[in-house]
């Protein structure tokens, strides 16, 4: 789970999808988060986690609806929140952290 640590460590936003490819939310939310990492640019991350590849660090966060949305910054969860949202609503949130 180091790795983990390293991804949220940074001074910027960084918004995590934990998804599964087999569930529809989740699968809905992709062209979305492109659309959030478009407009984000540099200022944030957008990174992607599969459940079933990550199963520990989905254990850890008590990860169960999907997608599971979480923000995090300076190692930090700043936001948590299961299903779908929309991109404006996304972007707006992120922006409250860069």
């Amino acid at each position: 789970m180091s790795k983990f640590g390293d991804l949220i460590s940074g001074n910027i936003p960084v918004l995590l999808d934990f998804f599964t490819e087999w569930n529809e939310p989740s699968k809905a939310m992709h062209p979305v988060l492109r659309d959030v990492a478009a407009a984000m640019g540099d200022k944030a991350k957008v990174i992607k986690i599969d459940v079933e590849k990550n199963e520990k660090l989905a254990e850890a966060l008590r990860v169960k609806g999907l997608p599971t949305l979480m923000i995090y910054k300076n190692g930090e969860m700043k936001w948590r929140q299961s299903g779908e949202q929309d991109a404006n609503t996304l972007i707006g949130i992120i922006q409250e952290y860069v």
